[in-house]
């Protein structure tokens, strides 16, 4: 998630089992090392811009990393702070791992997709009961957390921890009803989806994207997952079939490594871009969920030489009708296209 979120429930954690005369420090530990491990952001290349992609929520994020990453933090703090606070390497060491222990699992609650089993295993994580940013969840977090510091009370971060569980375990509960309607959708069009992913669009838990993969390609829609669905049917896309859309494409050459490469960070979900023959989109994402237009996208080179890295490009594209579309999905103000009871 956001750096705010992952620094405040960071903070959280320690605060719970902080005395309070500690409570500042279990806070600043905490939240500085809820953050760190975000720092593998800075492993990149000039000249693979795919490095950055692979390595980002990979060891750092691990389950197994854990106690090597609160070690790492309490080094650096126990000689920067703590020792001038009087506070032992041990309670240091314990506040930067709780700290730091928070964050692989805030993000597997994302979409994204995190590594927490590496090195036994790359498969990436989603648990999808999230957005990767969701201020309904990081603001409350962030106000009894300050009243925890400033009250030195870690009653409010108890509170806190509640808030976590409860936000959560809506979301999960979300995820399941927008998962049936996904099936039902299928079902009344005649698919047998071979898998079905739902996941919330941004910042809040009310509009999900449903995408579903057929034989020959993908569905998307968008749920209004309210008491009362609202469902906006998308569009069908084909899966990217190298063969067909790509026969250029020299299969020794770095380009189809590349390609590979992302099609194991986007499990898979790929497809051409139907009004550009050398853009390759990642189908999992969309501002407007009912759409497939994909937030990054890699573009390939028909002229490139045989050691030629792909091109990564965002395609955040946040203009004003999207925009708009998004809102009305919101709000429920766009013609209702069909209704769905929950099963």
């Amino acid at each position: 998630m956001d750096p705010l979120s992952q620094g405040v429930l960071g903070a959280t954690l320690p605060q719970t089992l902080s005395q309070k005369k500690h409570i500042v420090a279990a806070t600043l530990f905490g939240a500085l090392s809820g953050m760190a491990p975000d720092l593998d952001t800075l492993i990149r290349s000039s000249t693979d811009p795919l490095l950055s992609l692979e390595f980002h929520r990979q060891f750092t994020h691990s389950l197994f990393f854990i106690p090597f990453g609160g070690f790492i933090c309490a080094l650096v703090f126990y000689c920067l702070l703590a020792r001038r606070w009087h506070i032992s390497f041990k309670l240091t060491y314990l506040f930067c791992t709780l700290g730091y222990a928070t964050h692989g699992l805030l993000d597997a609650c994302t979409s994204y997709g995190t590594q927490l089993l590496w090195p036994l295993s790359n498969e990436r994580f989603a648990w999808n009961t999230i957005s990767i940013v969701d201020p309904l969840f990081t603001i409350p977090l962030v106000i009894l957390a300050f009243f925890a510091v400033s009250r030195k009370a870690p009653l409010f971060a108890r509170i806190a921890l509640c808030w976590i569980i409860a936000y959560q375990s809506l979301g999960a509960f979300q995820h399941y009803r927008v998962s049936q309607i996904g099936e039902q959708l299928a079902e009344q069009r005649g698919h047998r989806p071979i898998r079905l992913e739902v996941k919330p669009s941004f910042g809040n838990l009310l509009l999900w994207k449903v995408i579903y993969e057929i034989e020959d390609g993908y569905f998307t829609d968008a749920v209004r997952a309210a008491p009362t669905p609202t469902v906006y049917p998308g569009k069908f896309i084909p899966k990217l079939d190298i063969e067909r859309d790509l026969p250029w494409l020299d299969k020794a050459s770095q380009q189809a490594k590349d390609l590979a490469r992302f099609e194991w960070f986007s499990k898979g979900f790929l497809a051409l871009d139907p009004n550009n023959p050398v853009r390759v989109i990642d189908m999992r994402y969309s501002l407007v969920p009912n759409e497939a237009t994909g937030m990054w996208s890699i573009w390939l080179n028909k002229e490139a030489a045989k050691s030629d890295h792909i091109v990564v490009m965002p395609d955040r594209d946040t203009s004003g009708p999207r925009m708009e579309t998004f809102k009305k999905m919101i709000w429920n103000e766009l013609d209702i296209l069909e209704t769905v009871a929950v099963p």
